[in-house]
């Protein structure tokens, strides 16, 4: 496995789309996210799906594939888990979603949402603020604030986030096109049926 994976950056990858060497594009970020805004052509196959069924994905994957997230941590997690089954050619877009709007690229908008990097802060400091506070009258509570530190603190060391993968299952988070099925047929359809969508 890669721990440092190939990466391109958004004038880059704009180039590629431009030059009409568009590689496969796929957003690893929750169907919410994912409509709120993403790269024209790009494929939503949340990180949590590509992990559990990357062999079978791995079957559509051909050509050059391009990983998209919100900064770059989940799309090198998903790149991982595809050099790990055997998938050449992979790449991480540098600085993700972020660095693509800030390039002024073009992005298919949609209903904007939080994305769940802001929401594992607003829940972890809930929790925080509400611990600390309760606990002048119950002062076992504080442990509750060292709890979520201690989890913030090995979601940085590791770069994963046990609060985010579950946030990222609540139906605020859902679409109604993310699932397996749905996934594989548009990878087998291709660009052409993609440019319908």
């Amino acid at each position: 496995m890669s721990t440092n994976p190939a990466t391109l950056n958004a004038a880059e990858l704009r180039e590629l789309i431009d030059s009409g060497r568009v590689p496969r594009l796929l957003d690893v970020r929750t169907p919410a996210e994912f409509e709120t805004s993403h790269i024209p052509g790009a494929y939503n196959v949340p990180l949590d799906l590509l992990k559990e069924h990357r062999e079978e994905l791995r079957r559509h994957l051909d050509e050059d594939v391009v990983l998209i997230c919100r900064s770059g941590a989940r799309a090198t997690q998903a790149e991982q888990a595809l050099a790990g089954v055997g998938l050449p050619n992979l790449k991480v877009l540098n600085g993700g979603m972020m660095a693509w709007q800030a390039s002024n690229a073009p992005i298919k908008q949609g209903a904007p949402r939080w994305d769940l990097e802001r929401q594992v802060r607003l829940v972890a400091g809930s929790i925080v603020l509400v611990s600390i506070l309760a606990s002048v009258f119950v002062p076992g509570l504080k442990w509750v604030a060292g709890f979520i530190g201690a989890g913030l603190t090995f979601a940085a060391l590791t770069n994963t986030c046990a609060m985010g993968m579950m946030l990222g299952k609540l139906p605020y988070n859902r679409g109604a096109s993310c699932d397996l099925d749905t996934i594989v047929g548009q990878l087998r359809e291709g660009p052409a049926a993609k440019a319908r969508a």
